[in-house]
């Protein structure tokens, strides 16, 4: 009575429990990045992102106003302001403070601190401050104030400018973003089309050696990547040389005509002033699409087995050619294979380091991607922990967003062939 068709297993409880840890192990970190990017560096040194919507207190250094500011009132120099509007914030209470860091809690808000010669410090619980002094400030820098403070939830956009519009060569992240699409959507219909016809011809034709050539694709699948890339990668360098001794001599003077076209140079990886340099788009679509095919074969012709044997056999005798089938009938009933295969490889290439520092290898930073971007942010700004959670944010949304739209098709192209 255990097997009784409709009648829930005895632990499935059990499944959920572990879908339902296997979801939050995925979402936490994921959760935790997004609201890291819209925080300060001090508000990720200081706390968690899980407090991020509560009030937070800590520590800080802040300036009181240059001397370019001061007044006089009543025979004194007075220099007034609120210390949080001195960093651009507007609100924050203040528990306690002092002059120096290594006491910053001598004072309490609402008392006044002896500075000598530069005056007397009164320091309010709303950050509101008051320097009075019998002699005239000098200096173009405030006093500095060390101060313990409860400051409300905030979040800024200014990671995202930085990340995406700065300037600055190790926060190209915009420039990266667009070379990482330049890379992988060539690199994820390349071999969807080379597959699909290669997977119709190994399901429905008949030919010697198809058997043959199934099992050499099934061996592919274990290829390492790390084993054929260096082997690919002088090939696809004497392919390219071939080509531009093809097109005239002397070969440099080829190589500074194609760099001076501009994106046809960085298609065969040519920047000005470069005599011969195989690292282009070209090279990394080649790799991406070599390792690649035997996954795609193998998933598309597993699918297309599967389907209706009559609808082929009845378009044959209404006298449709192999193409027409391929083109109007296998193609529209295949699309949850193909869409499968695509989420595969859309997230394979877009989160690829290894095929991009051999391929894409660049000083300028005309083909620089994502991931090797990040790299180079760790490298140089290994502190700013703000950037990186933004640019690496930045990194996974477009994968999150692919998957999400097409996981249906995912759950359905895995499924292929498994049911007849």
């Amino acid at each position: 009575m255990d097997n009784i068709v409709g009648k829930k297993p005895a632990l499935i409880w059990a499944t959920h429990i572990s879908v339902a840890v296997l979801v939050f192990l995925w979402l936490f970190p994921t959760v935790g990045l997004f609201v890291s990017s819209f925080r300060t560096g001090d508000q990720i040194a200081s706390s968690g992102w899980w407090k991020a919507l509560f009030p937070q207190e800590q520590n800080t250094m802040i300036r009181t106003a240059s001397s370019d500011t001061q007044k006089q009132i009543d025979g004194n120099y007075v220099i007034e302001g609120n210390l949080f509007a001195e960093e651009g914030d507007a609100q924050g209470e203040i528990s306690v403070w002092g002059t120096s860091s290594r006491n910053i809690g001598v004072y309490t808000p609402g008392d006044t601190a002896d500075l000598g010669e530069d005056g007397m410090l009164t320091v309010e619980a709303n950050g509101d401050y008051r320097l009075v002094n019998d002699t005239e400030f000098t200096g173009s820098r405030g006093e500095r104030v060390f101060l313990t403070a409860k400051t409300p939830p905030s979040f800024t956009l200014d990671n995202y400018r930085t990340v995406l519009f700065s300037g600055k060569a190790t926060d190209k992240m915009g420039k990266a973003f667009l070379n990482t699409f330049t890379v992988t959507i060539p690199a994820t219909v390349i071999p969807i089309l080379i597959a699909a016809f290669a997977a119709y011809a190994l399901a429905w034709m008949d030919f010697k050696g198809r058997a043959f050539l199934i099992a050499v694709i099934v061996g592919l699948l274990v290829v390492p990547l790390q084993l054929a890339l260096i082997p690919l990668l002088s090939f696809h360098g004497t392919v390219v040389e071939w080509f531009i001794a093809l097109v005239g001599t002397p070969m440099e003077d080829n190589a500074r005509r194609f760099a001076e076209v501009g994106w046809l140079g960085r298609l065969f990886g040519f920047a000005p002033g470069d005599t011969i340099n195989s690292k282009g788009y070209l090279g990394v679509w080649a790799a991406h699409t070599g390792f690649g095919l035997p996954l795609a074969i193998y998933l598309l012709r597993n699918y297309m087995v599967g389907l209706p044997k009559d609808i082929i056999e009845n378009a044959r005798v209404d006298g449709a050619t192999d193409f027409q089938i391929f083109t109007k009938i296998i193609l529209p009933l295949s699309f949850p294979a193909l869409a499968s295969f695509a989420i595969f490889q859309f997230l394979w290439t877009w989160n690829d380091l290894l095929v991009a520092l051999v391929f894409l290898i660049d000083s300028s930073g005309e083909t620089t991607v994502m991931t090797r971007q990040i790299v180079e942010l760790l490298g140089t700004r290994g502190g700013n922990w703000e950037i990186l959670a933004t640019a690496a944010f930045v990194s996974i949304a477009v994968p999150l967003t692919v998957f999400f739209f097409m996981q249906k098709y995912l759950v359905r192209g895995l499924l292929a062939g498994s049911v007849k």
